[in-house]
Protein backbone atom coordinates (compact mmCIF):
# COMPACT_ATOMS: atom_id res chain seq x y z
CA UNK A 1 0.00 0.00 0.00
CA UNK A 2 1.72 3.62 -0.80
CA UNK A 3 1.70 5.80 1.54
CA UNK A 4 1.71 9.39 1.11
CA UNK A 5 3.25 12.40 3.16
CA UNK A 6 2.39 15.84 2.78
CA UNK A 7 4.15 18.79 4.09
CA UNK A 8 4.59 22.62 3.39
CA UNK A 9 1.30 23.48 5.95
CA UNK A 10 1.57 26.81 8.38
CA UNK A 11 0.12 29.54 9.29
CA UNK A 12 0.01 32.46 6.92
CA UNK A 13 -1.64 36.14 6.56
CA UNK A 14 -3.86 36.88 3.97
CA UNK A 15 -2.25 37.62 0.38
CA UNK A 16 0.73 35.57 1.58
CA UNK A 17 1.33 31.99 -0.58
CA UNK A 18 2.45 28.04 0.58
CA UNK A 19 3.53 25.58 -1.08
CA UNK A 20 2.12 22.42 -0.11
CA UNK A 21 3.97 18.86 -1.42
CA UNK A 22 2.63 15.29 -1.06
CA UNK A 23 5.46 12.60 -1.48
CA UNK A 24 4.60 8.86 -2.54
CA UNK A 25 6.19 5.85 -0.84
CA UNK A 26 5.87 4.67 -4.42
CA UNK A 27 6.27 5.47 -8.01
CA UNK A 28 2.63 6.30 -8.78
CA UNK A 29 1.93 9.49 -10.30
CA UNK A 30 2.31 7.93 -13.94
CA UNK A 31 -0.63 5.54 -12.96
CA UNK A 32 -3.21 7.86 -10.73
CA UNK A 33 -5.07 10.74 -9.99
CA UNK A 34 -3.88 13.10 -7.55
CA UNK A 35 -5.68 14.90 -5.67
CA UNK A 36 -5.71 17.53 -2.89
CA UNK A 37 -8.84 18.07 -0.94
CA UNK A 38 -9.40 20.51 2.03
CA UNK A 39 -11.75 20.07 5.53
CA UNK A 40 -12.53 22.65 7.67
CA UNK A 41 -14.61 22.30 11.22
CA UNK A 42 -17.58 21.34 10.21
CA UNK A 43 -17.48 21.32 6.52
CA UNK A 44 -17.51 18.37 4.34
CA UNK A 45 -14.34 17.18 2.85
CA UNK A 46 -13.92 19.45 -0.88
CA UNK A 47 -11.76 18.24 -3.52
CA UNK A 48 -9.49 21.73 -4.44
CA UNK A 49 -7.35 20.47 -7.22
CA UNK A 50 -6.37 17.18 -9.26
CA UNK A 51 -4.15 15.89 -11.86
CA UNK A 52 -4.82 12.69 -13.78
CA UNK A 53 -2.26 10.36 -15.16
CA UNK A 54 -2.30 11.94 -18.31
CA UNK A 55 -1.80 15.31 -16.94
CA UNK A 56 -5.55 17.18 -17.32
CA UNK A 57 -6.03 19.82 -14.33
CA UNK A 58 -8.92 20.54 -12.69
CA UNK A 59 -9.80 22.93 -10.02
CA UNK A 60 -12.14 24.12 -7.31
CA UNK A 61 -13.96 27.10 -8.58
CA UNK A 62 -13.08 28.74 -5.22
CA UNK A 63 -9.13 28.72 -6.11
CA UNK A 64 -9.12 29.49 -9.94
CA UNK A 65 -6.59 32.00 -10.76
CA UNK A 66 -4.94 31.51 -7.49
CA UNK A 67 -3.90 27.61 -7.03
CA UNK A 68 -1.86 25.87 -9.01
CA UNK A 69 -1.30 22.03 -9.20
CA UNK A 70 2.08 20.00 -10.56
CA UNK A 71 3.39 17.31 -10.03
CA UNK A 72 7.39 15.70 -10.47
CA UNK A 73 7.12 11.95 -11.35
CA UNK A 74 10.85 11.74 -10.72
CA UNK A 75 10.24 12.77 -7.33
CA UNK A 76 6.95 10.53 -6.88
CA UNK A 77 6.13 13.88 -5.84
CA UNK A 78 2.83 16.51 -6.05
CA UNK A 79 2.56 20.21 -4.98
CA UNK A 80 0.08 22.73 -4.33
CA UNK A 81 1.27 26.35 -5.05
CA UNK A 82 -1.26 28.93 -2.91
CA UNK A 83 -0.85 32.32 -3.86
CA UNK A 84 -2.88 35.00 -2.66
CA UNK A 85 -4.36 33.30 0.19
CA UNK A 86 -7.77 34.24 1.96
CA UNK A 87 -8.98 33.45 5.41
CA UNK A 88 -11.71 30.99 3.77
CA UNK A 89 -8.82 29.17 2.57
CA UNK A 90 -7.70 27.99 6.28
CA UNK A 91 -8.13 24.10 6.56
CA UNK A 92 -6.73 21.00 7.23
CA UNK A 93 -5.29 19.95 3.11
CA UNK A 94 -5.08 16.28 2.47
CA UNK A 95 -3.38 14.43 -0.46
CA UNK A 96 -5.35 11.92 -2.41
CA UNK A 97 -4.10 9.16 -4.74
CA UNK A 98 -7.01 6.90 -6.90
CA UNK A 99 -5.81 3.94 -8.72
CA UNK A 100 -8.56 2.53 -10.54
CA UNK A 101 -10.80 1.72 -7.63
CA UNK A 102 -8.21 2.01 -5.23
CA UNK A 103 -7.87 4.69 -2.76
CA UNK A 104 -5.13 5.98 -0.38
CA UNK A 105 -4.64 9.31 1.51
CA UNK A 106 -2.22 11.19 3.33
CA UNK A 107 -2.45 12.71 6.81
CA UNK A 108 -3.19 16.01 5.99
CA UNK A 109 -1.27 19.51 6.73
CA UNK A 110 -2.90 22.48 8.43
CA UNK A 111 -3.11 25.69 6.53
CA UNK A 112 -4.06 28.72 8.90
CA UNK A 113 -4.75 32.08 6.87
CA UNK A 114 -5.25 34.75 9.37
CA UNK A 115 -6.84 38.60 8.55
Amino acid sequence: QVQLVESGGGLVQTGDSLRLSCTASRPILGAATMSWYRQSPGTERELVAAISRLGSINYADSVKGRFTISRDITRNTVYLQMNNLKPEDTAVYYCNARIQSSTQWGQGTQVTVSS
